[in-house]
Protein backbone atom coordinates (compact mmCIF):
# COMPACT_ATOMS: atom_id res chain seq x y z
CA UNK A 1 0.00 0.00 0.00
CA UNK A 2 1.12 3.39 -0.71
CA UNK A 3 -0.19 6.09 1.78
CA UNK A 4 0.10 10.42 1.34
CA UNK A 5 0.68 12.15 5.28
CA UNK A 6 -0.51 15.30 5.10
CA UNK A 7 0.08 17.55 7.49
CA UNK A 8 -2.68 20.45 8.51
CA UNK A 9 -1.40 23.04 10.84
CA UNK A 10 -4.32 25.54 11.94
CA UNK A 11 -4.42 28.45 14.08
CA UNK A 12 -5.77 26.93 17.27
CA UNK A 13 -4.60 22.88 16.36
CA UNK A 14 -2.03 20.90 14.47
CA UNK A 15 -3.76 17.70 12.64
CA UNK A 16 -2.22 14.63 10.60
CA UNK A 17 -4.15 12.21 8.04
CA UNK A 18 -3.26 9.72 6.72
CA UNK A 19 -4.36 9.01 3.11
CA UNK A 20 -4.58 6.10 0.80
CA UNK A 21 -3.42 5.57 -2.56
CA UNK A 22 -7.18 6.78 -3.55
CA UNK A 23 -6.78 9.51 -1.36
CA UNK A 24 -9.82 8.21 1.30
CA UNK A 25 -8.41 9.02 4.99
CA UNK A 26 -7.06 6.10 6.58
CA UNK A 27 -5.74 7.33 10.32
CA UNK A 28 -5.80 11.10 11.96
CA UNK A 29 -4.62 12.54 14.95
CA UNK A 30 -5.30 16.35 16.08
CA UNK A 31 -3.38 18.13 19.09
CA UNK A 32 -4.65 21.30 20.13
CA UNK A 33 -1.85 24.19 21.34
CA UNK A 34 -2.05 27.40 23.63
CA UNK A 35 -2.95 30.65 22.47
CA UNK A 36 -1.11 33.42 23.62
CA UNK A 37 -2.67 37.05 24.15
CA UNK A 38 -0.02 39.60 25.95
CA UNK A 39 -2.43 42.98 25.00
CA UNK A 40 -5.17 43.18 23.62
CA UNK A 41 -5.59 42.52 19.72
CA UNK A 42 -3.11 40.72 20.42
CA UNK A 43 -2.47 37.23 19.25
CA UNK A 44 0.74 34.45 19.55
CA UNK A 45 1.92 31.21 19.14
CA UNK A 46 4.61 29.42 20.55
CA UNK A 47 6.76 28.23 17.22
CA UNK A 48 7.92 25.24 19.39
CA UNK A 49 4.01 24.33 20.05
CA UNK A 50 3.34 24.49 16.25
CA UNK A 51 5.98 22.27 15.38
CA UNK A 52 5.81 19.52 18.65
CA UNK A 53 2.32 19.42 17.83
CA UNK A 54 2.84 18.51 13.88
CA UNK A 55 5.84 16.21 14.80
CA UNK A 56 3.44 14.45 17.72
CA UNK A 57 0.27 14.10 15.61
CA UNK A 58 2.27 12.93 12.22
CA UNK A 59 3.82 9.82 14.63
CA UNK A 60 0.29 8.96 16.09
CA UNK A 61 -1.36 9.14 12.49
CA UNK A 62 1.18 6.75 11.33
CA UNK A 63 0.99 4.71 14.63
CA UNK A 64 -2.81 4.43 14.29
CA UNK A 65 -2.10 3.13 10.91
CA UNK A 66 0.31 0.78 11.53
CA UNK A 67 2.41 2.52 8.54
CA UNK A 68 6.09 2.84 8.89
CA UNK A 69 7.88 5.79 7.12
CA UNK A 70 8.90 3.52 4.04
CA UNK A 71 5.28 3.23 2.73
CA UNK A 72 4.53 6.84 2.86
CA UNK A 73 5.11 8.42 -0.79
CA UNK A 74 4.94 11.56 0.52
CA UNK A 75 3.77 14.57 2.52
CA UNK A 76 1.72 17.72 2.26
CA UNK A 77 1.62 20.34 4.04
CA UNK A 78 -1.21 23.40 4.60
CA UNK A 79 -1.44 25.95 7.24
CA UNK A 80 -2.57 28.68 9.04
CA UNK A 81 -1.77 31.87 6.33
CA UNK A 82 0.29 34.97 7.51
CA UNK A 83 1.04 34.06 10.99
CA UNK A 84 4.65 35.48 10.54
CA UNK A 85 7.96 33.57 12.31
CA UNK A 86 11.51 34.89 12.99
CA UNK A 87 14.48 32.68 13.61
CA UNK A 88 18.46 31.98 13.87
CA UNK A 89 19.72 29.96 11.03
CA UNK A 90 22.60 28.58 13.03
CA UNK A 91 20.20 27.59 16.03
CA UNK A 92 16.62 26.99 14.31
CA UNK A 93 15.82 29.14 17.28
CA UNK A 94 12.76 31.54 17.42
CA UNK A 95 13.54 35.63 18.11
CA UNK A 96 9.64 35.85 19.55
CA UNK A 97 7.07 33.98 19.48
CA UNK A 98 4.82 33.61 15.80
CA UNK A 99 2.78 36.53 15.74
CA UNK A 100 -0.94 34.80 14.60
CA UNK A 101 -2.84 36.34 11.75
CA UNK A 102 -5.73 37.34 13.84
CA UNK A 103 -3.02 39.77 15.66
CA UNK A 104 -4.01 43.90 15.35
CA UNK A 105 -0.77 45.13 16.95
CA UNK A 106 0.47 46.91 13.23
CA UNK A 107 -3.09 48.65 12.73
CA UNK A 108 -1.22 51.79 13.53
CA UNK A 109 1.85 50.79 11.48
CA UNK A 110 -0.73 50.29 8.43
CA UNK A 111 -2.75 53.36 8.75
CA UNK A 112 0.63 55.26 8.44
CA UNK A 113 1.10 53.84 5.11
CA UNK A 114 -1.66 54.54 3.97
CA UNK A 115 -1.70 58.10 4.80
CA UNK A 116 1.48 58.05 3.20
CA UNK A 117 -0.04 57.04 -0.14
CA UNK A 118 1.70 53.39 -0.22
CA UNK A 119 -1.77 51.37 -0.69
CA UNK A 120 -2.24 51.69 -4.26
CA UNK A 121 1.01 50.62 -5.21
CA UNK A 122 1.07 47.61 -3.26
CA UNK A 123 -2.30 46.26 -3.72
CA UNK A 124 -1.45 46.68 -7.24
CA UNK A 125 1.73 44.36 -6.69
CA UNK A 126 0.18 42.12 -4.20
CA UNK A 127 -3.72 41.78 -4.59
CA UNK A 128 -3.49 42.81 -0.74
CA UNK A 129 -4.60 45.71 1.19
CA UNK A 130 -2.79 47.44 4.05
CA UNK A 131 -3.87 45.39 7.20
CA UNK A 132 -2.43 44.02 10.04
CA UNK A 133 -3.64 40.71 8.82
CA UNK A 134 -0.53 40.26 6.36
CA UNK A 135 2.78 39.16 7.12
CA UNK A 136 5.24 42.18 6.01
CA UNK A 137 4.43 44.50 8.64
CA UNK A 138 4.12 41.67 11.52
CA UNK A 139 7.74 40.78 10.12
CA UNK A 140 8.77 45.15 10.21
CA UNK A 141 8.01 44.86 13.82
CA UNK A 142 9.63 41.76 14.90
CA UNK A 143 12.73 43.31 13.03
CA UNK A 144 11.98 47.00 14.62
CA UNK A 145 11.50 45.34 18.29
CA UNK A 146 13.52 42.06 18.66
CA UNK A 147 16.65 43.69 20.30
CA UNK A 148 19.42 43.38 17.71
CA UNK A 149 17.31 41.64 15.25
CA UNK A 150 17.85 44.02 12.15
CA UNK A 151 21.42 44.45 12.26
CA UNK A 152 21.66 40.19 12.28
CA UNK A 153 19.11 40.07 9.22
CA UNK A 154 20.94 42.26 7.03
CA UNK A 155 23.82 39.93 7.93
CA UNK A 156 22.07 37.12 6.91
CA UNK A 157 21.70 35.40 10.25
CA UNK A 158 18.33 34.89 10.44
CA UNK A 159 15.19 33.70 8.49
CA UNK A 160 11.33 34.87 8.16
CA UNK A 161 8.36 32.55 7.06
CA UNK A 162 5.30 31.95 7.78
CA UNK A 163 4.05 27.83 9.11
CA UNK A 164 5.02 25.82 6.26
CA UNK A 165 8.58 27.30 6.34
CA UNK A 166 8.77 26.91 9.70
CA UNK A 167 7.43 23.30 9.28
CA UNK A 168 9.88 22.77 6.05
CA UNK A 169 12.87 23.74 8.02
CA UNK A 170 12.12 21.69 10.49
CA UNK A 171 11.71 18.24 8.84
CA UNK A 172 14.59 18.58 7.01
CA UNK A 173 16.59 19.38 9.84
CA UNK A 174 17.60 22.97 8.73
CA UNK A 175 18.38 21.88 4.91
CA UNK A 176 15.22 24.01 3.26
CA UNK A 177 14.53 26.88 3.53
CA UNK A 178 10.84 27.54 1.12
CA UNK A 179 7.80 28.33 0.88
CA UNK A 180 5.30 28.15 -1.74
CA UNK A 181 3.63 30.39 -4.20
CA UNK A 182 0.24 30.58 -1.92
CA UNK A 183 1.75 31.39 1.04
CA UNK A 184 4.35 33.90 -0.25
CA UNK A 185 1.44 35.82 -1.59
CA UNK A 186 -0.10 36.52 1.64
CA UNK A 187 2.82 37.96 3.39
CA UNK A 188 2.37 41.72 1.41
CA UNK A 189 5.77 41.03 -0.02
CA UNK A 190 5.00 39.22 -3.17
CA UNK A 191 4.53 40.44 -6.59
CA UNK A 192 1.73 38.16 -7.49
CA UNK A 193 1.94 39.45 -11.24
CA UNK A 194 5.89 38.67 -11.73
CA UNK A 195 5.83 35.63 -8.87
CA UNK A 196 8.83 37.35 -6.88
CA UNK A 197 9.51 39.18 -3.92
CA UNK A 198 9.26 42.67 -4.28
CA UNK A 199 12.39 45.16 -4.37
CA UNK A 200 10.31 47.79 -3.67
CA UNK A 201 7.87 47.17 -1.18
CA UNK A 202 10.82 45.33 1.22
CA UNK A 203 12.60 48.72 1.06
CA UNK A 204 9.69 50.14 1.82
CA UNK A 205 9.34 48.10 5.12
CA UNK A 206 12.93 48.24 5.49
CA UNK A 207 13.24 44.19 5.17
CA UNK A 208 16.40 42.63 3.99
CA UNK A 209 15.66 40.38 1.35
CA UNK A 210 17.70 37.86 2.59
CA UNK A 211 15.49 36.78 5.17
CA UNK A 212 12.87 34.96 2.49
CA UNK A 213 12.61 31.79 1.81
CA UNK A 214 12.41 30.55 -1.96
CA UNK A 215 9.55 30.38 -3.72
CA UNK A 216 8.19 26.91 -5.07
CA UNK A 217 4.90 25.38 -6.79
CA UNK A 218 2.39 23.91 -4.99
CA UNK A 219 3.51 20.54 -6.27
CA UNK A 220 7.04 20.87 -5.83
CA UNK A 221 10.15 18.87 -4.41
CA UNK A 222 10.90 20.51 -0.87
CA UNK A 223 13.44 18.39 0.20
CA UNK A 224 13.32 15.11 2.54
CA UNK A 225 12.63 14.64 6.10
CA UNK A 226 15.30 14.34 8.19
CA UNK A 227 15.77 10.25 9.19
CA UNK A 228 15.74 10.97 13.20
CA UNK A 229 12.13 12.03 13.11
CA UNK A 230 9.95 9.07 11.00
CA UNK A 231 12.93 6.36 10.74
CA UNK A 232 13.72 7.44 7.05
CA UNK A 233 13.75 10.26 4.57
CA UNK A 234 9.68 10.82 2.93
CA UNK A 235 9.53 13.72 0.52
CA UNK A 236 7.67 16.90 0.96
CA UNK A 237 6.04 17.31 -2.41
CA UNK A 238 3.18 19.60 -1.58
CA UNK A 239 2.66 22.95 0.53
CA UNK A 240 -0.20 25.61 -0.35
CA UNK A 241 -1.85 27.68 2.46
CA UNK A 242 -5.34 26.52 4.16
CA UNK A 243 -7.57 28.22 1.66
CA UNK A 244 -5.83 27.66 -1.21
CA UNK A 245 -5.20 23.87 -0.28
CA UNK A 246 -8.91 23.62 0.36
CA UNK A 247 -9.54 25.12 -3.39
CA UNK A 248 -7.92 21.76 -4.42
CA UNK A 249 -9.57 19.91 -2.16
CA UNK A 250 -12.57 21.11 -3.54
CA UNK A 251 -11.99 20.42 -6.99
CA UNK A 252 -12.50 24.23 -7.81
CA UNK A 253 -10.37 24.35 -10.62
CA UNK A 254 -12.92 25.59 -13.45
CA UNK A 255 -12.99 29.55 -13.57
CA UNK A 256 -16.21 30.66 -11.66
CA UNK A 257 -16.28 27.69 -8.94
CA UNK A 258 -16.52 29.04 -5.67
CA UNK A 259 -15.65 27.30 -2.05
CA UNK A 260 -15.65 29.06 1.33
CA UNK A 261 -13.82 27.24 4.43
CA UNK A 262 -15.42 27.67 7.50
CA UNK A 263 -12.54 27.03 10.56
CA UNK A 264 -11.50 29.47 12.93
CA UNK A 265 -12.30 32.43 10.31
CA UNK A 266 -14.07 32.07 7.16
CA UNK A 267 -12.57 32.15 3.68
CA UNK A 268 -14.37 32.15 0.55
CA UNK A 269 -12.31 31.92 -2.65
CA UNK A 270 -13.67 32.42 -6.80
CA UNK A 271 -11.23 30.92 -9.19
CA UNK A 272 -10.56 33.54 -11.75
CA UNK A 273 -8.26 31.63 -14.11
CA UNK A 274 -5.38 33.19 -15.32
CA UNK A 275 -7.22 36.82 -15.02
CA UNK A 276 -5.93 38.84 -11.93
CA UNK A 277 -9.14 40.98 -11.03
CA UNK A 278 -8.83 43.65 -9.27
CA UNK A 279 -11.16 44.35 -6.72
CA UNK A 280 -13.31 47.24 -6.45
CA UNK A 281 -14.96 46.09 -3.35
CA UNK A 282 -12.06 45.62 -1.22
CA UNK A 283 -11.45 41.64 -2.13
CA UNK A 284 -8.33 40.33 -2.18
CA UNK A 285 -6.39 39.22 -5.31
CA UNK A 286 -4.46 36.15 -4.74
CA UNK A 287 -3.08 33.20 -6.08
CA UNK A 288 -4.74 30.12 -6.00
CA UNK A 289 -2.24 27.52 -6.69
CA UNK A 290 0.77 27.42 -8.86
CA UNK A 291 1.10 24.11 -11.14
CA UNK A 292 4.07 23.47 -13.19
CA UNK A 293 4.90 27.28 -13.20
CA UNK A 294 1.21 28.38 -14.27
CA UNK A 295 -0.54 30.49 -12.02
CA UNK A 296 -3.93 30.34 -11.55
CA UNK A 297 -5.61 33.02 -9.72
CA UNK A 298 -8.29 33.71 -7.00
CA UNK A 299 -10.50 36.67 -5.75
CA UNK A 300 -10.75 35.88 -2.08
CA UNK A 301 -12.97 37.26 1.01
CA UNK A 302 -11.33 36.49 4.59
CA UNK A 303 -13.72 36.78 7.13
CA UNK A 304 -12.19 36.80 10.90
CA UNK A 305 -14.37 35.24 13.00
CA UNK A 306 -16.55 32.06 11.93
CA UNK A 307 -15.83 29.01 14.35
CA UNK A 308 -14.33 31.57 16.68
CA UNK A 309 -18.19 32.95 17.30
CA UNK A 310 -18.90 29.20 18.88
CA UNK A 311 -15.86 28.87 21.05
CA UNK A 312 -16.65 32.56 22.23
CA UNK A 313 -20.36 30.59 23.43
CA UNK A 314 -18.49 27.69 24.82
CA UNK A 315 -15.34 29.39 26.46
CA UNK A 316 -16.33 33.68 27.04
CA UNK A 317 -19.81 33.36 28.02
CA UNK A 318 -19.98 29.70 28.77
CA UNK A 319 -23.27 28.61 27.10
CA UNK A 320 -22.64 25.42 25.54
CA UNK A 321 -20.24 22.82 26.30
CA UNK A 322 -19.67 21.69 22.96
CA UNK A 323 -20.25 23.29 19.18
CA UNK A 324 -22.84 20.70 18.46
CA UNK A 325 -24.80 22.42 20.71
CA UNK A 326 -25.38 25.28 18.67
CA UNK A 327 -27.81 23.25 15.96
CA UNK A 328 -30.45 21.94 18.96
CA UNK A 329 -30.08 25.61 20.91
CA UNK A 330 -30.79 27.72 17.00
CA UNK A 331 -33.98 25.20 16.44
CA UNK A 332 -35.63 26.42 20.00
CA UNK A 333 -34.74 29.61 19.44
CA UNK A 334 -37.97 32.50 19.62
CA UNK A 335 -37.90 33.39 16.36
CA UNK A 336 -40.36 36.54 16.75
CA UNK A 337 -36.78 38.14 18.63
CA UNK A 338 -34.41 39.08 15.92
CA UNK A 339 -30.86 39.71 17.69
CA UNK A 340 -28.20 40.71 15.12
CA UNK A 341 -24.68 39.81 16.55
CA UNK A 342 -21.82 41.51 14.64
CA UNK A 343 -18.40 39.20 16.09
CA UNK A 344 -15.93 42.10 15.46
CA UNK A 345 -13.96 40.61 18.18
CA UNK A 346 -10.44 41.42 16.50
CA UNK A 347 -11.79 43.72 14.00
CA UNK A 348 -14.00 43.35 10.82
CA UNK A 349 -12.33 41.59 7.69
CA UNK A 350 -13.84 41.95 4.06
CA UNK A 351 -15.45 43.40 2.52
CA UNK A 352 -14.70 46.21 5.37
CA UNK A 353 -11.46 46.32 6.35
CA UNK A 354 -11.99 47.64 9.83
CA UNK A 355 -9.48 46.58 12.32
CA UNK A 356 -10.36 49.05 14.91
CA UNK A 357 -13.61 47.55 15.12
CA UNK A 358 -15.13 45.21 18.28
CA UNK A 359 -18.03 43.26 18.36
CA UNK A 360 -21.95 44.45 19.00
CA UNK A 361 -25.20 42.99 19.59
CA UNK A 362 -28.79 44.58 18.87
CA UNK A 363 -32.24 43.31 19.50
CA UNK A 364 -31.80 42.32 22.92
CA UNK A 365 -34.88 41.48 25.45
CA UNK A 366 -35.36 41.04 28.82
CA UNK A 367 -36.24 36.86 27.32
CA UNK A 368 -33.22 36.92 25.34
CA UNK A 369 -30.68 33.52 26.15
CA UNK A 370 -28.82 30.95 25.32
CA UNK A 371 -30.99 29.56 22.31
CA UNK A 372 -31.18 33.19 21.05
CA UNK A 373 -27.48 34.28 20.90
CA UNK A 374 -26.87 30.92 19.43
CA UNK A 375 -28.48 31.22 16.67
CA UNK A 376 -27.47 34.89 15.98
CA UNK A 377 -24.07 33.29 16.23
CA UNK A 378 -24.33 30.91 13.29
CA UNK A 379 -26.32 33.50 11.80
CA UNK A 380 -23.41 36.04 11.97
CA UNK A 381 -21.27 33.57 9.37
CA UNK A 382 -23.84 33.53 7.16
CA UNK A 383 -24.42 36.83 6.83
CA UNK A 384 -20.82 37.52 6.59
CA UNK A 385 -20.40 34.90 3.93
CA UNK A 386 -23.23 36.94 1.91
CA UNK A 387 -21.27 40.16 2.04
CA UNK A 388 -18.55 38.14 0.57
CA UNK A 389 -20.44 36.61 -2.33
CA UNK A 390 -22.00 40.03 -3.08
CA UNK A 391 -18.81 41.73 -3.30
CA UNK A 392 -17.66 38.72 -5.68
CA UNK A 393 -20.46 39.58 -7.98
CA UNK A 394 -19.95 42.76 -8.22
CA UNK A 395 -16.00 42.36 -9.11
CA UNK A 396 -16.90 38.74 -11.39
CA UNK A 397 -20.16 39.38 -12.96
CA UNK A 398 -22.82 36.32 -13.16
CA UNK A 399 -20.41 33.76 -13.04
CA UNK A 400 -20.58 34.29 -9.69
CA UNK A 401 -24.20 33.39 -8.61
CA UNK A 402 -24.05 29.52 -8.99
CA UNK A 403 -23.06 27.00 -6.06
CA UNK A 404 -21.59 27.50 -3.28
CA UNK A 405 -18.93 24.38 -1.74
CA UNK A 406 -18.24 24.35 1.52
CA UNK A 407 -16.01 22.93 4.00
CA UNK A 408 -14.65 22.88 7.55
CA UNK A 409 -15.53 21.83 10.99
CA UNK A 410 -18.50 24.14 11.04
CA UNK A 411 -20.44 22.55 7.77
CA UNK A 412 -21.17 19.77 10.15
CA UNK A 413 -24.00 21.45 11.61
CA UNK A 414 -27.04 21.13 8.86
CA UNK A 415 -28.88 23.99 10.81
CA UNK A 416 -26.09 26.62 10.06
CA UNK A 417 -25.94 25.35 6.15
CA UNK A 418 -29.80 25.54 5.63
CA UNK A 419 -28.89 29.16 6.72
CA UNK A 420 -26.11 29.76 4.99
CA UNK A 421 -28.12 28.69 1.39
CA UNK A 422 -31.20 30.60 2.68
CA UNK A 423 -30.00 34.31 2.86
CA UNK A 424 -27.34 33.43 -0.14
CA UNK A 425 -30.29 32.71 -2.11
CA UNK A 426 -27.62 29.63 -3.89
CA UNK A 427 -27.29 26.32 -3.38
CA UNK A 428 -24.84 25.02 -0.94
CA UNK A 429 -22.65 22.05 -1.46
CA UNK A 430 -21.09 19.94 1.04
CA UNK A 431 -19.03 17.14 0.10
CA UNK A 432 -18.57 13.99 1.37
CA UNK A 433 -14.73 14.61 2.60
CA UNK A 434 -15.30 18.02 4.55
CA UNK A 435 -11.55 18.17 5.83
CA UNK A 436 -10.65 19.41 1.86
CA UNK A 437 -7.82 21.88 3.42
CA UNK A 438 -5.90 18.12 4.83
CA UNK A 439 -7.18 16.48 1.23
CA UNK A 440 -5.86 19.29 -1.16
CA UNK A 441 -2.87 18.76 0.42
CA UNK A 442 -2.64 15.13 0.14
CA UNK A 443 -3.83 16.31 -3.42
CA UNK A 444 -0.78 18.21 -4.48
CA UNK A 445 1.63 15.92 -2.94
CA UNK A 446 0.31 12.56 -4.56
CA UNK A 447 0.37 14.25 -7.95
CA UNK A 448 3.50 15.31 -7.54
CA UNK A 449 4.53 11.84 -6.76
CA UNK A 450 3.12 10.26 -9.38
CA UNK A 451 0.32 8.59 -7.11
CA UNK A 452 -2.58 9.91 -8.54
CA UNK A 453 -3.45 12.09 -12.09
CA UNK A 454 -3.79 15.69 -12.41
CA UNK A 455 -6.86 18.08 -11.59
CA UNK A 456 -8.91 16.27 -14.11
CA UNK A 457 -8.79 13.35 -12.83
CA UNK A 458 -9.08 13.90 -9.06
CA UNK A 459 -11.79 16.91 -9.80
CA UNK A 460 -13.99 13.46 -11.00
CA UNK A 461 -13.16 12.26 -7.66
CA UNK A 462 -15.27 14.80 -5.31
CA UNK A 463 -18.24 13.53 -4.22
CA UNK A 464 -21.52 15.25 -2.73
CA UNK A 465 -23.00 14.51 0.56
CA UNK A 466 -26.02 17.11 0.71
CA UNK A 467 -27.14 19.57 -1.34
CA UNK A 468 -28.73 22.55 0.52
CA UNK A 469 -31.02 24.52 -1.36
CA UNK A 470 -33.25 27.76 -0.54
CA UNK A 471 -36.11 28.32 1.26
CA UNK A 472 -36.73 31.18 2.72
CA UNK A 473 -38.91 33.82 0.71
CA UNK A 474 -37.19 36.45 -0.98
CA UNK A 475 -38.82 38.92 1.05
CA UNK A 476 -37.61 37.60 4.18
CA UNK A 477 -34.31 37.39 2.34
CA UNK A 478 -33.71 40.70 1.90
CA UNK A 479 -34.95 42.23 4.89
CA UNK A 480 -32.74 40.45 7.20
CA UNK A 481 -30.50 40.78 5.61
CA UNK A 482 -30.29 44.97 5.51
CA UNK A 483 -31.25 44.14 9.32
CA UNK A 484 -27.57 43.29 9.48
CA UNK A 485 -26.47 46.00 6.94
CA UNK A 486 -27.84 48.43 9.79
CA UNK A 487 -25.85 46.21 12.68
CA UNK A 488 -22.65 46.50 10.47
CA UNK A 489 -23.20 50.47 9.94
CA UNK A 490 -23.56 50.82 13.55
CA UNK A 491 -20.69 49.17 14.53
CA UNK A 492 -18.55 50.94 12.45
CA UNK A 493 -19.87 53.97 13.94
CA UNK A 494 -19.27 53.22 17.43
Amino acid sequence: MTYILAIDQGTTSSRAILFDGALRPVAQAQEEFRQHYPSSGWVEHDPDDLWSSVAATARAAMAKAGVDWQAIAAIGITNQRETTLLWDRATGRPLHNAIVWQDRRTADACAALKEAGHEAMISARTGLLLDPYFSGTKLKWLLDTVPGARARAIRGELAFGTVDSWLIWNLTGGRVHATDATNAARTLLFNIATNAWDADICALLDIPMSLLPEVRDCADDYGVTDPDLFGGEIPILGVAGDQQAATVGQACFAPGMMKSTYGTGCFALLNTGADMVPSKNRLLTTIAYRLNGQTTYALEGSIFIAGAVVQWLRDGLRIIGNAKETQDLAEAADTTQELVLVPAFTGLGAPYWRPDCRGAIYGLSRNSGPAEFARAALESVGYQTRDLLEAMRSDWGAGADGVLRVDGGMTANDWAMQFLSDILGAPVDRPVVTETTALGAAYLAAMQAGVIGGPEEFARSWALDRRFSPQMDAATREARYARWGKAVAATMSL
